[in-house]
């Protein structure tokens, strides 16, 4: 009887603790939910509504080309700022920004579609190989290793991380040229290619009336000599684009000419100054040829009207 008992007695003292333990947890529990509550209370944050209205407005691409984390953080930003001076979501456009303006009751000004430029002309053709690349298959390994088959220290490595990064299917590697080749249809100026570029040789510009463009293919610095010795389209920096340009739109610096879109007028002049074909125009229509003078004839023009010349289809350079 007296083994019974005190088996009995152990049972009981362990259900005893067993029960404070439980009554103890639960009791804590209830303390730290109560206070995490009243906690919560005091540092709640209330969410503006029109969040939610903006971010449903934008078109919830996450590419960050607005300059935040995602659609989302842009919406923040706008909500916060209480303007949209300084934001403006390239892939949405000017329509995605006047809906967002009508719902913060704001106006917004429109701006010009931009694209992304490829500002290299090395082509297979024009930089021929001299070294042979085996390694890691990105531009941003590379970079780090070499100056590139062509040895050109600032073209295009052709290893393609620029299409990897874009999102939109706006770029693709040219298997003849060995270039990447931007779809302007579907490139929304998102700036992807920009940051994934080691070399920085893409660069967001205007599209420009009817699609119309004119930059420096080219970002060499070295002197015209070596520039040259790389690449037969490389900028020698001979400065003569400068000179003939009447709107004072481009400025050589460090050996390389640079033409600002904003005072460009696309006159073209600069491009058939260029000794090397650095300069390219996009979409423009062929240019007239010029009147051959034959030889013993006189260079003063003739009393006589001139028979209308008819036009004579030339090559447009495109951007490789």
């Amino acid at each position: 009887m007296k083994q019974s008992s005190v088996h009995y007695k152990k049972e009981q003292i362990v259900n005893d603790v067993m029960i404070y333990a439980v009554i103890s947890l639960s009791a804590i529990g209830v303390a730290a939910a109560v206070i995490l509550f009243f906690v919560a209370q005091k540092f709640k944050v209330i969410e503006d509504p029109r969040i939610d209205t903006v971010q449903e407005a934008l078109p919830s691409a996450n590419c960050g080309g607005c300059g935040y984390a995602g659609c989302r953080a842009f919406a923040e930003a706008i909500v916060k700022a209480g303007s949209l001076e300084g934001l403006n979501c390239p892939v949405g456009g000017n329509a995605v920004m006047s809906d967002v303006a009508k719902i913060m009751g704001l106006e917004v000004e429109e701006k010009e579609p931009m694209i992304a430029v490829l500002r290299c002309n090395g082509s297979r053709e024009n930089a021929p190989q001299k070294v042979k690349y085996e390694g890691a298959a990105t531009c941003a390994f590379a970079h780090g290793l070499y100056s590139g088959e062509s040895a050109c220290p600032y073209g295009c490595l052709g290893l393609g991380d620029c299409v990897v990064s874009c999102d939109f299917d706006a770029l693709y590697m040219d298997e003849i040229t060995g270039l990447p080749v931007v779809i302007a249809d579907k490139c929304v100026a998102c700036g992807a290619c920009v940051k994934a570029c080691p070399r920085n040789i893409f660069e967001l510009r205007p599209k420009g009336k009817k699609d119309r463009r004119i930059h420096v293919a080219c970002i060499n610095k070295e002197k015209g000599a070596p520039a040259k010795k790389n690449c037969d389209v490389a900028c020698i920096g001979c400065g003569k684009c400068v000179k003939v340009c009447p709107f004072d739109a481009i400025t050589l610096v460090n050996n390389l000419a640079y033409i600002d879109f904003e005072k460009c007028k696309l006159c073209r002049k600069c491009v058939e100054e260029c000794p090397t074909n650095a300069i390219h125009e996009i979409n423009f229509p062929p240019r007239k040829p010029k009147p051959e003078i034959k030889a013993g004839a006189s260079e003063k023009p003739s009393p006589a009207p001139e028979p209308k010349e008819m036009p004579i289809a030339t090559e447009i350079k495109a951007n490789n």
